[in-house]
């Protein structure tokens, strides 16, 4: 009777120990769904309008080295529409250019998920990094870019430079 009843409860102990953590993990994405208060579906396909205004936009052509990948890019970054892009982007918005930020935000929404990184910076830190090549993608507003007298790294050979009215 002591071995039956030692039988069943190393059972039932046994049947808690492995069902309880795949529980938790099968519910896991729900429960921080709900806690943080985001649809994960629903989030990604939701576009944010573009404000409005005058923007910026450098892309490194070292980076994007193939011209029609480059001309898509230059395509979406312009406000068009363009074809599906199988590339992946990071995109450099700077500190205190609340519109730039706005506008970079804005952009990544009508990306798929995770496809273009948007990484707020210091300005003359993107712009250091610009003049060196190592970056991918700046969006600014025009009045940052004024203030930061971005026109000299955008007239480097290794940037290419799209204007967009929001």
């Amino acid at each position: 009777m002591k071995l039956l009843e030692h039988a069943i409860t190393v059972a039932l102990a046994a049947a808690v120990l492995l069902f309880v953590p795949v529980a938790a993990f099968a519910n896991f994405d729900a429960l921080s769904a709900k806690l943080s208060g985001v649809d994960a579906v629903s989030a990604a396909t939701v576009i944010q309008d573009a404000p409005s205004g005058r923007y910026t936009v450098l892309i490194n052509r070292d980076k994007h080295q193939n011209e029609k990948v480059l001309g898509v890019w230059v395509t979406f970054f312009s406000g068009k529409d363009a074809p599906l892009i199988m590339e992946d982007v990071d995109c450099m918005a700077m500190e205190g250019d609340v519109a730039g930020i706005e506008m970079a935000k804005s952009l990544q929404s009508r990306l798929p998920e995770n496809q273009m990184k948007v990484q707020v910076v210091d300005g003359v830190l993107a712009l250091s990094k610009a003049e060196a090549g190592l970056f991918d993608v700046i969006v600014m507003s025009d009045e940052m870019a004024r203030a930061l007298t971005a026109d000299t790294v955008a007239a480097s050979r290794n940037v290419e430079v799209v204007h967009r009215e929001g």
